[in-house]
């Protein structure tokens, strides 16, 4: 038997390259006594990478195979020789499809990273971790020999939901088994699977439609829907998301009734129903009604009884026959003309330079990693996290006093203290980061020296205290 081989939503975990570690070294030559320090900085991980391509119909890639990893990078070394970076991983996804971040705890989706509609867009998902600094950075008027350097961050490793919605022009909705599958074969060069049982189309298929006109349009078949589609029923949910994208709905209804001898007017309102209950919008869509089989006899009545109910509703009513052709011609130059005034309305509503949604990403993820919270967990005992705080806790070498030291200075320039004597924190109280405790000893003062990379580490706004 044939295997499906058509997805359109999937979950794949991500992770980018680890950082390389930032090298401790002094300049040694001979007759050189006092020789500064030349420790090189580690290499940038690899960053996994979507990016949107149009040769490609499906998710398979990913059905199987879920987890994806970007290479590390080098360490640092001596004699200022830097860490190389490691590698990007670019992930190929079809166009049209939506990234999400999926909660950790939940697995449910917390929020949009990007939508890839044009070949070629790209979007990073999982930014390879920064290198750490060689002893070179830390210089400074008083401190002439630093004995310490950064470790590389460690790269997070989360999951994403990918999920497909067909980019298409036009879609055919209605009811299992009315001619959706004839149509679009009729119409274009797609062959899909036609036969007289239900669900027979069970994954979604594109074709191109020419007009007589020579204007063109994609049109997407879409598996017929019954009622309680928009809760899952039948194929529901699994291709109601298809229809969201695309400007017209042709909407098919078979005029013989089928096997089960439907009501035209009752499919047609349950169709609707089921489209206004998945999204609201999808109602309110341009809508074409296409009354198929009208080639039959004793379909007459039918016909009109629909018609009348198309015009009450305001939407152009089309009586054509797969089979034969009847009224094709008609339909096609109709639906042209209407895709191509939705395309002019759509492209007077988008701004003429694309947006680069790796960019948008990326401004997002730095927004959510320079924020700072602050938590209580229990009398006493806070938690503090955020991005940036927390790499630059687990870059510290906590086996180098200096290097501890440094990493204070560094809080007191961010003014994490402060902060935490804003959200209520008391001297004596235990402050949390990671897997790490401190003791707090109130709002401190920077007394000593730190790079001028520091400077910018955080927005003095860059904080909220959860619960607020």
């Amino acid at each position: 038997m044939p295997t499906n081989t058509f997805t359109d939503l999937c979950r794949i975990n991500v992770k980018g390259g680890d950082g390389g570690a930032g090298c401790m070294s002094f300049r040694r030559e001979a007759f050189v006594p006092k020789g500064g320090p030349d420790g090189g900085d580690g290499g940038n991980g690899g960053s996994v990478i979507l990016e949107a391509d149009p040769q490609l119909s499906s998710l398979i890639d990913y059905r199987f195979k879920h987890h994806f990893r970007a290479e590390r990078a080098t360490h640092g070394r001596g004699a200022r020789r830097h860490g190389s970076d490691g590698k990007d991983l670019v992930l190929r996804v079809p166009l049209g499809t939506v990234v999400r971040e999926l909660d950790p705890e939940t697995m449910e989706p917390a929020f949009d990273i990007a939508d890839l509609t044009h070949a070629g867009q790209r979007v990073v998902v999982a930014p390879g971790g920064m290198g750490g600094r060689g002893n070179i950075h830390f210089v400074t008027s008083v401190r002439r020999a630093p004995a310490f350097a950064e470790k590389g961050e460690p790269a997070r490793e989360h999951w994403i939901e990918l999920e497909m919605k067909l980019m298409a022009d036009a879609a055919l909705v209605g009811m299992p088994s009315v001619g959706k599958s004839s149509l679009i074969a009729r119409l274009s060069a797609a062959r899909p699977k036609i036969a007289d049982y239900p669900f027979t189309t069970l994954a979604p298929n594109l074709g191109m439609v020419r007009s007589r006109t020579g204007a063109s349009f994609v049109v997407a078949d879409v598996p017929g829907l019954i009622e309680g589609a928009s809760e899952g029923r039948g194929l529901g949910h699994e291709f109601l998301r298809h229809i969201e994208r695309t400007a017209l709905i042709l909407h098919v209804v078979d005029m013989t009734g089928g096997y089960e001898q439907r009501d035209a007017i009752e499919d047609y309102e349950a169709i609707n129903a089921e489209l206004k209950a998945y999204a609201s919008e999808l109602a309110d869509r341009p809508q074409i009604v296409v009354a198929n089989k009208c080639d039959m006899p004793g379909t007459g009545g039918s016909i009109e009884r629909l018609r009348a109910v198309a015009e009450r509703d305001a939407r152009p009513f089309f009586a054509v026959s797969a089979a034969t052709g009847m009224g094709l011609v008609e339909l096609t130059t109709r639906c042209a003309l209407e895709v191509a005034a939705l395309r002019r309305s759509l492209a007077l509503d988008t701004p003429e330079d694309d947006i680069d949604m790796s960019a948008l990403a990326e401004r997002r993820r730095q927004q959510r990693d320079r924020a700072v919270s602050i938590r209580m967990e229990s009398t006493g005992i806070w938690r503090v996290g955020g991005g940036a705080v927390e790499r630059m806790v687990v870059q510290t070498d906590w086996e180098n006093d200096e290097a501890v030291i440094y990493l204070q200075h560094r809080f007191d320039k961010i003014g994490l203290d402060d902060k935490l004597v804003k959200a209520g924190c008391k001297v004596g109280d235990e402050v949390r980061i990671l897997g790490y405790a401190f003791t707090f000893e109130g709002d401190g003062r920077d007394d000593g020296q730190v790079g001028p990379d520091d400077l910018d580490e955080l927005p003095s706004d860059a904080f909220y205290v959860e619960g607020d």
